[in-house]
């Protein structure tokens, strides 16, 4: 297994991540593998269910708070009117308590479903990993490419052949491999990562780079583009290579099939946007976090759309599935939330953040005296401050009280005790 992932992503957070997904993709190309089925797109397609299904309980989450956020924004809206031109402090901390009375009285956190976001985008981005370097964590998809490789390693100057094929079809790997370093294994793993990046054009310019092992080519070739087959195309092909070369040889059906790719990915996450419950306005935060998330959900598609043309096509791939997934889920999600008494929640949330508030041994009378009693010391803290001309102005008018003192008072007593302290110490 530790030589398998040598040619693996091994970034110090989403390396491991990688890892245990590639382990999980792994077990399920061996599954399929059992019964005769030898095929990568298969196994992204229902490696990608498994994983989704795994998160769905963070999807309920993030789903559940968008529900509640919407029933409490009149709640927030009125709250930002009432403040709306006051900037003093006081008013500040007032509004932020109020704020948070209601986020307490939803039972949810202002931080929303920043923790499952925080959750799911490591593991998004440690998938696109394991999908642009396969054979790193397949093993029976590496073992396809040996033969191969073998009879590469065994050709003389084939280092040098290598680093010229990688640098005339500019294959880029993660990690970038180096022909020039002398352990067999790591030679292994690289020649397998420039392999598995190659295209149908990349396949020809082998044949010339090592004429004399054109048969195991072929042979390789069809092993490999059979485990790597989407429908007519190889998903290690990238839809814009398939594109030019199908339209040298006018073969505009490849075309077509090329171009609905990176459609079908833009059609698929836009439909899954527009199932999916839009965030609303409520304060000048939410509202800027409500415009970040409109962009955010035009961009997005709009990415997929011409970025699917450049990455490989089991990429794009997983692209349409994880849309398709989401639409799945997220009409079930819609038809959950409509059935569902958003009051009962609403009621089930303040009973669960009452306990764990007495847990830690505060309770509701605290909390509201806690409250009364900062914005109290927020005002008298206000009143009190005074700029230095005010303190200078004081000053002066208390000296001015103990000069003209009447005789015999406390204060002219006060000050002839000051004048025999200050005769004493000047002696």
């Amino acid at each position: 297994m530790s030589e398998l992932l040598l040619t693996a992503y091994d970034g110090s957070i989403l390396g491991p991540i990688a890892k245990v997904l590639g382990w999980v993709m792994n077990g399920v190309y061996s599954l399929m593998e059992m019964i005769g089925i030898e095929n990568v797109s298969l196994s992204i397609f229902i490696f990608t269910i498994l994983v989704y299904s795994c998160m769905f309980p963070l999807t309920y989450k993030q789903q559940k708070f968008s529900k509640l956020s919407q029933k409490m924004q009149p709640e927030l809206q009125a709250i930002n009117k009432k403040y709306k031109d006051k900037k003093d402090q006081a008013s500040m901390m007032a509004m932020n308590e109020e704020t948070q009375a209601v986020y307490e009285k939803y039972g949810v956190s202002m931080m929303g479903s920043c923790a499952q976001m925080l959750i799911q985008m490591p593991l998004f981005f440690a998938l696109y990993r394991v999908f642009m370097n396969v054979p790193a964590y397949i093993t029976s998809v590496k073992g396809a490419f040996l033969p191969l490789v073998e009879g590469i390693m065994k050709t003389e100057g084939f280092a040098d052949k290598m680093t010229t094929l990688v640098t005339d079809l500019r294959i880029a790997t993660f990690p970038t491999v180096d022909f020039t370093v002398t352990d067999a294994d790591v030679l292994t793993n690289y020649t397998v990562d420039v392999l598995n990046k190659l295209n149908t054009t990349g396949w020809d310019s082998l044949r010339e780079a090592f004429p004399a092992l054109t048969a195991t080519i072929d042979s390789s070739y069809e092993v490999i583009s059979d485990i790597n087959s989407f429908f007519v195309f190889n998903i290690s092909d990238t839809p814009w290579n398939i594109i030019t070369t199908s339209f040298a040889d006018k073969n505009f059906l490849m075309i077509f099939g090329a171009l609905m790719i990176p459609v079908v990915s833009y059609l698929t996450q836009m439909l899954n946007i527009k199932l999916m419950p839009q965030a609303s306005g409520g304060n000048d935060q939410n509202d800027a976090m409500a415009q970040q998330m409109k962009m955010m959900n035009r961009m997005m598609p709009l990415f997929s759309l011409f970025i699917c043309f450049t990455v490989p096509v089991g990429l794009g791939f997983y692209w349409i599935v994880s849309a398709l997934v989401r639409v799945v889920q997220q009409f079930f999600l819609n038809k959950h939330f409509e059935k569902i008494d958003l009051e009962d929640i609403i009621r089930k949330n303040q009973e669960k953040a009452k306990k764990k508030r007495e847990k830690m041994g505060i309770s509701e009378n605290q909390i509201k005296n806690a409250a009364r009693m900062n914005t109290r010391q927020m005002v008298d803290a206000n009143r009190h401050q005074l700029s230095t001309a005010e303190k200078e102005a004081e000053l002066e008018k208390a000296n001015e009280f103990k000069a003209n003192a009447k005789a015999g008072s406390m204060t002219a007593k006060a000050n002839m005790v000051r004048e025999f302290n200050e005769r004493n110490n000047k002696k």
